[in-house]
């Protein structure tokens, strides 16, 4: 069964469905739908993209793979659906926000309005084991997704590349082009949020170089 994305990214992940580590990693997903419980749900293993085309991303925000506990993951990297508790990383999120641009906090945890205006809310790893952290890493999705930062690091317009951890920090090494501006900071995690991610200031930078790159700055405010 082909992925339909909807949008551009279909033409530019074509060859990458077919390929023999993707295809392997589809056959291992099949059977851990079957029989374990798996976030997010497997229709919106790829909401990011589906939400963000590639025409339309301005920031990337990459995370590492989704929540694993209930009702948490829906395919957008930080994001929990309406009327789910904020993260404790979200949290953090949002708690930065309010220092940088003096944004309230919101009511709810959903991201997909940074989505619809471009923000990539991109995790490394796609899907995840109910209550193990980390339990689909190194089965293929790392590629998939090293492609798409790889196309993103082709793009002509300049995009804002937002690391914050380590995992996302190794990402650096495929964001090559310099037109592009790379951000980094510790992940917004409680146990490291306080040695550098509050104060990063990501969300005014990131706006600033959209701006002088004659592009519209993200509204960094949820509704």
């Amino acid at each position: 069964m082909a992925v339909h994305l909807g949008n551009d990214w279909d033409e530019l992940l074509a060859g990458e469905f077919s390929k023999e580590y993707y295809l392997a990693l589809r056959q291992f997903l099949i059977q851990e739908y079957r029989y374990r419980t798996i976030y997010p749900d497997m229709y919106k293993i790829f909401e990011a993209l589906k939400r963000t085309s590639y025409a339309q991303t301005k920031v990337v925000l990459l995370g590492q793979d989704p929540y694993h506990g209930p009702g948490q993951a829906h395919g957008l990297a930080f994001s929990v659906p309406r009327g789910v508790p904020q993260p404790p990383s979200l949290q953090n999120i949002f708690r930065e926000l309010v220092r940088d641009l003096g944004i309230p906090v919101p009511a709810h945890g959903c991201l997909e309005a940074w989505a619809d205006q471009g923000v990539l809310l991109l995790n490394t790893t796609l899907t995840v084991r109910r209550g193990q952290a980390g339990s689909h890493q190194g089965k293929g999705w790392e590629r998939f997704t090293d492609r798409v930062l790889e196309l993103l690091n082709d793009k002509e317009t300049p995009v804002v590349f937002l690391l914050w951890g380590r995992p996302a920090q190794s990402k650096q090494r495929l964001i090559t082009k310099p037109h592009h501006l790379v951000l980094t900071a510790p992940h917004p995690s409680p146990l490291s949020a306080s040695r550098g991610f509050f104060g990063c200031g990501h969300f005014s930078k990131a706006n600033a170089f959209l701006t002088e790159t004659g592009q519209e700055p993200i509204d960094w405010r949820i509704a």
